[in-house]
């Protein structure tokens, strides 16, 4: 098991609105809540969690067809979460679903049951996610065919 540590750092700047410093030369990110509680001048956690989740996902899928020397470029992804009540009534992301859309058609790349097959095992943050929140994972080609 890697002993890696990740180390982001947070700045309340006003009232809900936080700086986010990822060290070295990545920009620093402003995020916000939603008007009421915030003045929406930035994504709110929820929308980086989904963010998360995307890119992991993205990345994880463009790596494994790359595994087999396959160019499936551009990928593009949408994660949407229902965000409901629990049986507390607490506000809880409830279910989250991401759609990957590849920008060639399937017909055009190998190995592409394979990549399907295992390409989620790999993503750190969504498997992590799912410990917690169920996430479903759609794949479609450049022409629009759904493939998982």
């Amino acid at each position: 098991m890697s002993g890696k540590t990740i180390r982001v750092e947070l700045s309340q700047r006003h009232d809900y609105r936080f700086d986010i410093v990822f060290g070295g030369d990545i920009p620093v990110l402003t995020s916000d809540e939603p008007a009421p509680l915030g003045a929406d001048l930035g994504p709110s956690p929820m929308q980086l969690l989904c963010a998360a989740v995307g890119n992991c996902l993205s990345d994880s899928l463009l790596f494994a067809f790359r595994k087999f020397k396959q160019v499936p470029e551009p990928i593009s992804c949408v994660v949407t979460a229902e965000v409901g009540r629990n049986d507390d009534n607490r506000l809880r992301v409830l279910h989250m679903n991401a759609q990957i859309r590849l920008g060639v058609a399937a017909a055009s790349l190998e190995q592409v049951d394979r990549v399907l097959a295992q390409f989620e095992e790999f993503c750190t943050v969504t498997q992590s996610v799912r410990q917690g929140i169920p996430v479903t994972v759609e794949v479609f080609d450049g022409e629009g065919q759904q493939l998982k």
